[in-house]
């Protein structure tokens, strides 16, 4: 159990990381330093679980797969106005830098979250093989 923790926590802070500088190195008006994409990454993960973890249990009372999507798109939205108010090497400017951007790191985390429940799958056959 604590094997599929750590990939589901390194393959969440993989697809913020990406998303972040895919981010920056596609969106003119978003920028971030070496050393503010490792703490945005940090600060972004933290803050995006806490705000999900709130909008699941105070919005939501029979979730379905359309609202929690369109809930970590929100999440993402919201985690990335706070990390660019705190992490001070990052500078987003305008709202469509803002739209585009959090839907860049959409998508990189959904694709890293894929990538490790696929991950947790193999190992799951891999031990069954054994």
């Amino acid at each position: 159990m604590l094997a599929r923790w750590g990939i589901r926590f390194a393959s969440s802070l993989v697809g913020i990381f990406a998303g972040l500088a895919l981010s920056s190195a596609v969106l003119s008006r978003f920028s971030i330093d070496a050393t503010a994409l490792v703490e945005a990454t940090l600060v972004f993960w933290v803050v995006h679980l806490v705000v999900q973890v709130i909008a699941l249990k105070v919005l939501v009372r029979q979730p379905s797969v359309a609202l929690a999507g369109l809930l970590a798109l929100a999440a993402t939205i919201v985690s990335l106005i706070i990390v660019d108010l705190i992490i001070s090497g990052l500078t987003i400017s305008g709202a469509q830098t803002y739209v585009l951007a959090t839907l860049i790191i959409w998508l990189t985390t959904a694709a890293g979250d894929a990538v490790g429940r696929q991950k947790i799958r193999d190992r799951r056959v891999e031990r069954r093989s054994d």
